[in-house]
């Protein structure tokens, strides 16, 4: 029995997914100023290494980085409604791309919508 990274397609998917994601995100006025590197490429690679973790595949970001603790990680960024709508719009525009069954998709985006809704924490613009 498979489990949901393998099922999709591994590492392929899930850089295909980050690197769209960052493409859109390179643009936008909210969420790039977030990011203190010009490029988005280490950036990228922790987003990947993280979901592939999650979703059953290699333990990299753990050996590497240690437990996610993704509010702890994200907390000192306003990660405001407007910041949390910008990131789902691009990540939406990312798996929408994917060339995966409806069903994974939808499992895939019903934990990142839930994710990027646990990460608010301010409601200040």
């Amino acid at each position: 029995m498979q489990n949901f990274y393998q099922r999709v397609g591994g590492e392929k998917i899930f850089e295909q997914l980050t690197s769209s994601f960052y493409d859109s995100v390179a643009g936008d006025p909210i969420l790039k100023p977030m990011y203190p590197e010009d490029d988005l490429e280490p950036a990228r690679v922790r987003l990947q290494l993280f979901l592939e973790q999650y979703w059953g595949g290699p333990t990299t970001y753990q050996e590497t980085r240690g437990h996610p603790r993704l509010r702890m990680r994200h907390n000192t960024f306003k990660i405001n409604p407007a910041a949390k709508d910008a990131w789902l719009l691009h990540m939406k525009t990312a798996v929408d791309g994917l060339s995966i069954s409806e069903l994974d998709r939808d499992e895939l985006w019903s934990y990142l919508e839930s994710a990027a809704h646990s990460m608010l924490n301010t409601f200040e613009d």
